[in-house]
């Protein structure tokens, strides 16, 4: 069989593009599991089998979009449907050009977004705050002029960041759309994003103290024990909100984050200040929950803490700061009390190609000793001790 080559990204990425037919390549690792790459560029994911003695292809996803491991997983998902009858081209059939965009929303979710990306959630909240009135249209109904109208409305009244997040949504649904049998152009397609401009806010040591007083004010224990950790970890909010008291190693004082957004575990030293507000937690810990911040909805966990945010903010006289800030104020103090940068993007699990292979071979002592001056610096700035519940 000609082409069959262990898939892997550098090669995926460096095949050539062919100039006239399609080129089929066939994954030595994972049977069935090949990749088409026309002339156009582009490179898809396909499982190609018998299916009721008749030889079929089953459209994955496109390669660098869908990652080489999540293509043979769907690989293994495929053959379990096809092993229990059901033939997945079928499954593609049932969508009809006149879906709603409610309808293509659904689907992606359940067989793409939730199956793929840890992030789902954020897309269902993008599509509730912006998409709603849309729920409705056809997919056909929807103009490259209709978007690029909600682009910049959007941009106007929420940011650029906003809007090209919205943008990117629909560019990846109509993309889903045509994967599944949609016989139409991407109408989200050539539409230019906004420009971004990089944001480097963070806690100045002059708001520290107002920052402290206000969330020792806070009424809620579990918004403020949040807020703390956030900034004592340097953690993604996502990653915090669903803490686990089975991910924290109280002897070695670390936290084993299982999956992050680079799709790898990642584990955090935990400063003493951090420990004593877990420990407080899992003193006040109710009805055996194995959330560090339990809620009341669906997954079980802590999910909004908007208005606690703003109420904290409001008092303390502070503007223009997010949750999300917290992480970067960790770095920011790291790299003030002399930490090198190849240890704050170890402390923050970044994914950079340059200093991955610097970041595996650190020792997380190094790391702790960092983190433990940054904090130590923030809350002698704050000139406040740790509060107690």
């Amino acid at each position: 069989m000609k082409n069959k080559l262990n898939f892997i990204k550098k090669s995926l990425a460096a095949l050539r593009i062919p100039a006239k037919k399609i080129a089929v390549y066939h994954d030595t690792t994972k049977q069935g599991l090949k990749l088409l790459v026309r002339p156009t560029g582009i490179k898809t994911f396909v499982l190609y089998r018998k299916i009721q003695g008749r030889p079929e292809r089953a459209t994955i996803g496109r390669f660098p979009e869908v990652t080489i491991e999540q293509a043979r997983k769907q690989v293994d998902i495929l053959n379990a449907k096809i092993a229990s009858g059901i033939n997945p081209n079928e499954e593609k059939r049932g969508l009809r050009p006149e879906m709603t965009i409610k309808g293509l929303f659904e689907k992606y979710l359940e067989r793409y977004a939730k199956v793929h990306k840890k992030s789902w959630q954020e897309d269902a909240n993008q599509f509730r705050r912006y998409l709603k009135g849309w729920e409705n249209r056809r997919l056909s109904s929807i103009r490259k002029s209709h978007i690029q109208k909600l682009h910049a409305k959007v941009g106007a009244s929420k940011g650029h960041y906003a809007a090209n997040r919205l943008l990117a949504l629909l560019h990846t649904l109509f993309n889903r759309a045509i994967d599944w049998g949609w016989d139409n152009a991407n109408p989200a397609h050539g539409i230019k994003k906004f420009k971004e401009k990089s944001r480097d806010r963070f806690i100045q040591s002059d708001e520290l103290p107002k920052f402290f007083a206000a969330l020792s004010e806070e009424n809620s224990i579990i918004v403020r024990d949040y807020i703390l950790l956030s900034l004592l970890t340097g953690a993604r909010r996502s990653n915090v909100l669903a803490m686990r008291f089975e991910e924290i190693n109280f002897d070695r004082t670390t936290w084993t984050i299982p999956v992050t957004k680079t799709g790898e575990s990642h584990t955090v030293p935990l400063v003493p200040a951090a420990i004593d507000v877990l420990k407080s937690r899992q003193k006040d810990s109710t009805n055996n929950s194995p959330w560090v911040f339990p809620g009341t909805g669906v997954t079980g966990h802590l999910v909004e803490t908007k208005k606690p945010w703003k109420r904290i903010l409001d008092k303390a006289g502070i503007k223009n700061l997010r949750i999300h800030d917290l992480r970067r104020s960790l770095g920011s103090w790291q790299a003030a009390t002399g930490a090198n940068l190849s240890i704050i993007g170890k402390t923050l699990a970044h994914k950079n190609v340059s200093t991955t292979a610097i970041y595996a071979r650190l020792n997380i002592d190094p790391i702790r000793e960092s983190m433990n001056k940054a904090t130590d610096a923030m809350l002698s700035a704050a000139g406040v001790k740790l509060m107690e519940p």
